[in-house]
């Protein structure tokens, strides 16, 4: 994926910087900044906001920004002043950035997104060179840094796009589903009951049926026809990783169930991954949760949590059927169930319904899909599996940029990112044990290419291969970099011509590094749990509580939470440290217990 400084591509087309730039900072050039006469520049040009460095009067600094590195902010004393065609351009620029700022803010991502983008442009398109003057530099560096780290906050609040996309996992449509059951079906059910192979019980009733019968429909034949094609890519490791754990086969139908085997999925009460673990079930079973990576969504990694949570409440009811409904909403449901009937079987507990509504469903949904699944054809199923995606594993030692790697073995993106679907990020974290997967045969094409950048630059470093009829100029304005710098990087002229297929180093001045929290407002949506809105921020369903004073961990549609990303709240806002001390030794609060929205949470 195409990837510029905020979140589209700006559409003004200007001559770029080039080798005349150095004589253009020499003189009392008129600084050109589209959409405004070009005299206005020099003799409109009002008095002087930033000054060289020989003067002996400060000037006004730029307003600091929340997100910057403060080694980056612009020098709070500057000197003599710039020509004032500088001075005209660095106003306008200032200008356009605050707008920018002032829309981000006020959530307006369109307008920001123009604005930033037209900040940065006419810097790069004014004549000027942004590093052949220490104070422009300064403006251009900071400029470009804010605006990166702005772009991070619209990731996180949703908006953004580097983070891969979630899509909503089918157990939340199914379980809500009311079909009658249809006799005709149960005579061909019950024989395959029979018939085929299974280690798991498979009764035949209406409840059954009914999910049967609605897996017939065109929406139910498109979830399982779904689900059958793309668990080819993993069934093969399931069925391994069971058989090693030593639970049964047909467990793989609950992933079916969860999220026809979809590694993005995520439920509306946070749950990701094909095993949709919540995020404290997650936890236990060692699935690690971080800004940059989430194991939820890693297949083997998850379906190995998934087999040894399973075994537990086997372990502890002795009966599949309860063990799946445990799963479902948390072993301490079922068994406060069990306390009020005297009964230890799961349809007993379905009839005289003390269990969530969600839960009752949600086996009869897998014993259903396992029938059909074990006998498709009858049922007019039709699904080619996908095959399994070889890859090759390399650690990269330290966090890279999934586009740098992409572009040095010749991959896109969405390639790496399917094969590394625990990854949220465009770079993978600061952990020397962290594998990175490749497509088969590219391990050691990206293990003698990516050593020709400097590790400490691979964050913010980008590849790219020429094509015809491109400039160092036109590469300039695309990566949001001077002229000078991609000619240094790659120790070449700045009038040197490219030749197609050639592969350049771009030193980017961006770094994901240098974010800092910022305080964002959420809306809660229909259907929306603290967990599920904690789960999607990467932060403690806690700390939302105590960011917003709640009493209970209840939250309604059109409330408005604050969220502090990146970090946590300013230290005004926290609670004393030996607070903090107390909460973390109880361990994490389960969420409020009942259906989906508690899946497996409950002690």
């Amino acid at each position: 994926m195409k990837r510029r400084v905020l979140l589209a591509a700006s559409t003004i087309l200007v001559t770029m910087v080039g080798p005349g730039c150095e004589d253009a900072a020499k003189k009392p050039a008129q600084a050109h900044v589209p959409g405004t006469p070009a005299a206005a520049a020099h003799v409109a040009a009002p008095s002087p906001t930033w000054q060289s460095q020989t003067a002996q009067q400060p000037a006004p600094p730029l307003a600091p920004l929340p997100l910057t590195d403060p080694k980056r902010q612009p020098p709070k004393s500057l000197l003599a002043p710039l020509p004032d065609g500088k001075n005209y351009l660095m106003q306008k620029v200032q200008e356009k950035f605050a707008s920018g700022e002032q829309n981000f803010k006020a959530g307006r991502l369109e307008a920001a997104r123009k604005d930033f983008d037209d900040a940065v442009d006419w810097m790069l398109e004014s004549g000027y060179d942004p590093d052949g003057d220490a104070v422009l530099s300064a403006l251009f560096h900071h400029v470009v840094d804010s605006v990166y780290a702005y772009e991070l906050q619209a990731f996180r609040g949703g908006e953004g796009f580097t983070q891969a996309a979630a899509v909503p996992a089918p157990i939340d449509e199914v379980a809500a589903v009311t079909l009658p059951a249809d006799p005709r079906l149960k005579e061909r059910a019950e024989e395959a009951a029979k018939s085929v192979s299974h280690d798991l019980p498979l009764t035949v009733n209406d409840e059954v049926l009914s999910f049967v019968n609605f897996f017939q429909t065109p929406k139910g034949r498109d979830i399982v026809e779904n689900g059958l094609r793309r668990g080819g890519r993993y069934r093969d490791m399931i069925l391994r990783v069971l058989k090693e754990e030593g639970v049964p086969q047909d467990l793989i139908y609950l992933a079916q169930a969860e999220s026809a085997f979809q590694p993005l999925a995520l439920s509306r009460a946070g749950a990701r991954g094909i095993w949709q673990f919540v995020a404290y079930r997650g936890q236990q079973y060692g699935l690690r949760r971080t800004w940059w990576i989430d194991e939820r969504q890693d297949p083997e990694k998850a379906t190995r949590a998934a087999a040894q949570h399973l075994r537990d409440l086997y372990g502890l009811f002795g009966d599949w059927y309860l063990a799946m409904a445990a799963y479902n909403c948390g072993p301490g449901n079922v068994q406060k169930a069990i306390e009020r009937t005297g009964y230890a079987d799961f349809w007993e507990l379905y009839k005289r319904k003390v269990l969530p509504r969600e839960t009752k469903n949600y086996v009869p949904i897998i014993v259903a899909l396992t029938l059909i699944a074990k006998d498709a054809a009858h049922y007019n199923i039709l699904a080619d599996p996908e095959a399994p995606v070889p890859s090759d594993v390399v650690k990269p030692g330290r966090p890279i940029d999934l586009r740098l790697v992409a572009e040095t073995i010749d991959v896109d993106v969405e390639t790496l990112r399917a094969l590394n679907p625990a990854l949220l990020r465009m770079a993978t974290p600061d952990d020397p044990s962290f594998e990175l997967h490749l497509p088969r045969g590219t391990g050691e094409k990206f293990t003698a290419e990516i050593a020709a950048i400097p590790p400490d630059k691979w964050i913010s470093w980008r590849r790219h291969r020429v094509e015809a009829g491109e400039t160092l100029a036109s590469m300039a304005k695309k990566y949001r970099v001077t002229v000078a710098a991609i000619a240094e990087a790659n120790n070449i002229e700045r009038t040197a011509a490219l030749e197609p297929g050639m592969k350049l180093t771009i030193p980017a001045t961006q770094s994901a590094t240098e974010t800092k929290r910022l305080l964002l407002s959420y809306r809660v949506r229909r259907g929306d749990t603290l967990a599920g809105i904690a789960d999607r921020f990467s932060v403690d369903s806690e700390d939302v509580r105590r960011w917003n004073r709640l009493r209970s961990n209840r939250v309604s549609r059109g409330m408005v939470l604050r969220i502090y990303t990146l970090g946590g709240a300013p230290q005004t806002d926290r609670k004393p440290a030996h607070s903090r001390a107390k909460r973390k030794t109880a361990g994490p609060s389960p969420a409020k217990a009942g259906g989906t929205a508690a899946r497996g949470n409950s002690p």
